[in-house]
């Protein structure tokens, strides 16, 4: 204890003792909480479960199969469309036509390269749950008038596997062209002759290009094109996955 007050004396009475120095230790990392276990085994009534991919329907085949170059980018599997939800009866990826309609699609994709134009599908077959979903949408919302026009159908071609949504693309960047207008804009701005300069230019390509290969278009929607077959394939509910959104089932 002596020892010990004689080294504070020599500090003076006023000075204070010297902090040890201590070496920073390294901040220790956060561990992630454990996952929690779902109490379902499966997804609840009235949710969505993880759906699995089908194969096509019967006398439909899959456009990423058929030509890989031909883009596809499913808007109604997710939330990014008018209803602002995914419709039932999609899967991300998935873009089914009848064979007829699908490779005279090709033929259209591969005419197009020589000008380094590509298609961008939006929206091929629809199964008619998403059809019926659809117009529950615009009834709910007070947006009838969509129906009464002719944007949204209560009975449509696309649940025939003939009908398709598309767009141009520049084949080296993937950009989409000027059509004056995005997919699904449901105004008069999208009628095929409601647009000037570019844009016009491109709905034009992107028709002259469809109709060649025989394809139909629809005069209120500039991306909207149906193969013209005989007989016309009758409407169907094939669902692109096994899994469905079971509270939609129910009311069906």
């Amino acid at each position: 204890m002596a020892a010990v007050l004689l080294f504070w004396g020599c500090q003076g009475p006023t000075a204070a003792p010297m902090p040890a120095k201590r070496d920073k230790k390294p901040e220790a990392k956060r561990e992630r909480p454990a996952p929690v276990k779902p109490k379902f085994d499966v997804a609840p009534p009235g949710s969505l479960s993880r759906p699995k991919a089908n194969e096509p329907a019967k006398g439909f085949v899959d456009l990423s199969e058929l030509d890989e170059s031909i883009r596809v980018d499913t808007r109604y599997a997710t939330a990014d469309n008018f209803t602002g939800a995914p419709l039932p009866g999609y899967f991300p990826g998935a873009a089914w036509l009848t064979s007829d309609a699908a490779n005279a699609l090709v033929k259209v994709q591969a005419d197009l390269e020589a000008e380094g134009l590509g298609l961008l599908v939006f929206d091929a077959y629809r199964p008619l749950r998403a059809t019926k979903a659809m117009v529950r949408w615009a009834e709910t919302t007070g947006k009838t008038k969509l129906l009464d026009d002719g944007y949204i159908a209560r009975a449509s071609n696309h649940n025939r596997g003939n009908t398709v949504d598309l767009t141009l693309v520049d084949r080296k960047t993937g950009k989409e062209l000027d059509m004056g207008t995005a997919w699904d804009t449901f105004s008069t701005e999208s009628h095929y002759a409601a647009a000037k300069g570019e844009a016009m230019a491109n709905r034009k390509r992107l028709r002259v290009a469809m109709v060649k290969r025989g394809f139909e278009p629809y005069g209120k929607e500039w991306w909207h094109f149906s193969f013209v077959s005989e007989p016309l394939p009758p409407p169907r509910d094939e669902p692109y996955a096994t899994t469905v959104d079971r509270a939609e089932t129910a009311e069906e």
